[in-house]
């Protein structure tokens, strides 16, 4: 490659980080509960179903790009019926749902290799989140088994899905 063309590639980069760096998105799902260090039972849900509207977005995203296929089309249909668990337990203590603004934190991979490779972390990330969860003491009182039972077959989900992506690559 010649200089001319690399110097435009790093102006290009530059300008990019410096619009984000003055308007950075706010953290949103496993990104936002990795911050958190004072996780309530309405941060968790959000944070849960937040991540769980990414990686349907995601998905679906990238069967647009490549065509519907397996495991996207299978775990998409899953992280719908996830976002169903977790609504019912925000309504079951009356919380209001978060807004789903997937849309603005989904990535798009350019090859079959990366959207497995991106299905990896991502389902990686879901996983620590789950397990950060759990491991909340908030979550041993009786009164939240619903949503230690919904965040552990959340979880174990998950590793299923990492499992499928393994797969692919």
């Amino acid at each position: 490659m010649n200089k001319q063309l690399l110097s435009l590639i790093a102006i290009g980069l530059l300008s990019t980080f410096a619009c984000f760096a003055q308007n950075p998105l706010p953290l949103y799902g496993n990104s936002a509960a990795k911050a958190d260090t004072q996780l309530t039972i309405e941060s968790m849900l959000s944070y849960a179903i937040q991540d769980e509207y990414v990686a349907e977005a995601e998905y679906e995203a990238i069967m647009e790009k490549f065509g519907y296929m397996a495991p996207y089309s299978n775990i998409k249909e899953a992280e719908g019926q996830h976002i169903a668990w977790l609504k019912l337990l925000f309504t079951s203590y009356s919380l209001k749902v978060p807004e789903n603004n997937a849309s603005s934190y989904i990535y798009v991979p350019t090859t079959l290799k990366e959207a497995a490779e991106t299905g990896i972390r991502a389902e990686i990330d879901n996983i620590a989140m789950y397990e950060r969860f759990l491991a909340q003491p908030i979550l041993a009182d009786p009164r939240y088994a619903d949503i230690v039972a919904v965040f552990v077959r959340l979880r174990d989900a998950s590793k299923n899905h990492l499992e499928a992506f393994r797969r692919q690559t």
